[in-house]
């Protein structure tokens, strides 16, 4: 089981790698989301994926009788999820706004709000610029 997980894991973040690297801001934030699940399923494996009992300790012993899951690999996902749900939320209103202001996802199209003046390419005008400034 561990090993179909795995293959899981590693399409998750190729698929994610692939989003996040195309030029469109959605499909990157939809590559952060990808990736993030993917890190879950891995913490979440790490807990050991088993049938057996409860991770319940019977009173008066220190551990569990038989083989059990680790709870706290399940809690750090479950706080991982909802963390990641709002930050996707955050997000996605982040570039619903963008969209609205600039008309475009296109990250290259974006470069072109920029000042042009403001950026000099010799480091040396920068800073007499910057003292001019002052």
């Amino acid at each position: 089981m561990e090993l179909l997980v795995a293959i899981m894991v590693g399409v998750l973040v190729a698929a994610a790698v692939h989003l996040m690297l195309a030029r469109n801001v959605l499909r990157f934030l939809f590559g952060l989301i990808l990736i993030s699940n993917a890190a879950n399923l891995t913490i979440f494996v790490s807990g050991r994926l088993t049938s057996e009992s409860p991770p319940l300790i019977p009173e008066g012993d220190y551990a569990p009788l038989a083989d059990a899951a680790n709870a706290l690999p399940q809690a750090l996902v479950l706080t991982a999820i909802v963390i990641g749900f709002g930050l996707f939320a955050f997000a996605l209103t982040l570039v619903y706004r963008t969209y609205q202001n600039l008309g475009t996802l296109n990250s290259d199209e974006m470069r072109l709000a920029e000042p042009v003046e403001d950026t000099p390419s010799d480091p040396s005008k920068a800073y007499i610029a910057y003292e001019a400034d002052k």
